[in-house]
Parts: structure tokens; C-alpha cells; sequence
């Protein structure tokens, strides 16, 4: 991590500039929605309120938007189904929605996990590089990964991932920071070893209310694939 007001790295965007999808805005709680709770609960591991509901589509969720920036990709005629391997071509860019960092999650997840001073002791940060608490770099790691569930990943057909690539973190993140997350698709590839399966290239970036890229990751997940005759046909440029 480096100061609040300085940065080593550039986000990167895949398309246009990308400006935050909810700069400063107020995540909106609606009914049979299951929230995100970041206050952890027995053990540290943030739960959700409803694990065994129905993800319903109510006004104000963050929905997945399959119209790609650039590229010209048709839409998806049923954007709530199940998502498999085929309805990430590139350039299609998600928006995954905020929430909004508590002081108290900060020190939960630091004491358990990250415990060095400027993310556990607030008298001790502030004579820290930062200046005051901050949040783990892992945490904003966990905070992008459970936007990430919610937004899309927990409906599509998602077979894990073989590890991520590039990680950084920008800027530091503060008690009562919205922070919200953009996914966009850079590549996808069929699997030689594993036809029924294919590879989607992805690059997130988590932006502050202020604007500011918090953080960027790019890595590779792999999903089941819809069209089960084309994986078994041959496969051009197919990764191992």
C-alpha cells in the first residue's frame, strides 16, 4: 500500500477510461435482497444474511450488464439466468456495486489475519506512513471478491480459478470508504485438456467514493461452457 495521496501504478482500462460506478453513493438495501455483511461473524468469515434464499431481481441490485464497451456484442435476451462461458466475450464490462468499509470490519479482519499496527491500532497509525487506520490489503481483496459473488459470480457456472496473475493495491483504504467494483472481460479461450470447460481472462478495478482506483486484479477463471457439441469438436488456439 502507499499513501492516500500518492500512486505508483495507473489503473489499467481495457476499453475507456473507467470513471466509478457509484461515486459517492449510498448502497440501496432492498427486500430478498441477501446483503453483504462485512462485520464478520463467528470466526471472522463474513456471512451471508440468507445463504439458503433465492437471489431475487429487485429494483436498485447491481445486475449484470452484458452490453461490452466496444465490440459490438449482442446483449443476452435473459440477463437473470445462469451465466456459463459463452456470456463473458471480451470487452463485456460488469458493474458489481459498493459498499461501504465500517471502522469495526477493519479491525475484525485485521485482528485475525493482517494484526500490524496501522490496521489494528489507531494511535499507532497515526504515526504510521499513512497517517491513520487502514484497511488490510486483503480485505480489500475479500471486499472485491464478495461484490464480485453478488454482482454475478454465484449464478454463473464458475469452476474455480487457477490463481491471479497481477495484484495491486493503490491507494489505502479508510474507515467509511464506498468502495465499488468494475469487471471487465480481456480474453477467453476453450480448454484443450478440458473441453466442457473454458477460460475467462478478467480485470477488476476498485475505485473509492472519491474516484480513485483502490485496487486492480487480473486473472483467470474457468466456467462450464453451454455449447457441450462445440467442446467436443476441435478446438483452435485452445489453452492446456
Amino acid at each position: 500500500m502507499v499513501p492516500r495521496n500518492r500512486s505508483y501504478h495507473r489503473c489499467m482500462n481495457t476499453t475507456t477510461t473507467p470513471t466509478p460506478p457509484n461515486p459517492g453513493g449510498t448502497r440501496k438495501e432492498t427486500p430478498g435482497r441477501p446483503q453483504v455483511s462485512l462485520t464478520p461473524s463467528g470466526g471472522g468469515v463474513a456471512q451471508r444474511d440468507d445463504p439458503g434464499g433465492t437471489r431475487e431481481e429487485t429494483p436498485g441490485r447491481p445486475q449484470v450488464s452484458l452490453t461490452p464497451s466496444g465490440g459490438g456484442v449482442a446483449q443476452r435476451d435473459d440477463p437473470g439466468g445462469t451465466l456459463y462461458w459463452e456470456d463473458f466475450p471480451p470487452h463485456h464490462v460488469t458493474d458489481c456495486g459498493s459498499t461501504t468499509v465500517s471502522r469495526e470490519a477493519i479491525l475484525d479482519f485485521a485482528r485475525q489475519f493482517d494484526p500490524q499496527p496501522f490496521h489494528v491500532d489507531e494511535e499507532a497509525a497515526k504515526h504510521s506512513l499513512f497517517g491513520g487506520l487502514v484497511a488490510s490489503g486483503w480485505h480489500t481483496c475479500a471486499i472485491a471478491m464478495r461484490l464480485m459473488c453478488d454482482a454475478y459470480l454465484l449464478r454463473t457456472t464458475s469452476q474455480g480459478a487457477p490463481g491471479i496473475d497481477e495484484l495491486r493495491w493503490l491507494k489505502p483504504v479508510h474507515p467509511g470508504d464506498t468502495l465499488s467494483l468494475r469487471m471487465a472481460v480481456l480474453e477467453t479461450r476453450p480448454m484443450r485438456s478440458k473441453p466442457h470447460l473454458g477460460l475467462v481472462q478478467s480485470h477488476w478495478e476498485l475505485f473509492n467514493q472519491h474516484g480513485d482506483c483502490v485496487l486492480t486484479m487480473k486473472g483467470w477463471g474457468m466456467f462450464k461452457r453451454r455449447d457441450v457439441a462445440a467442446a467436443d469438436g476441435p478446438q483452435a488456439q485452445a489453452a492446456p
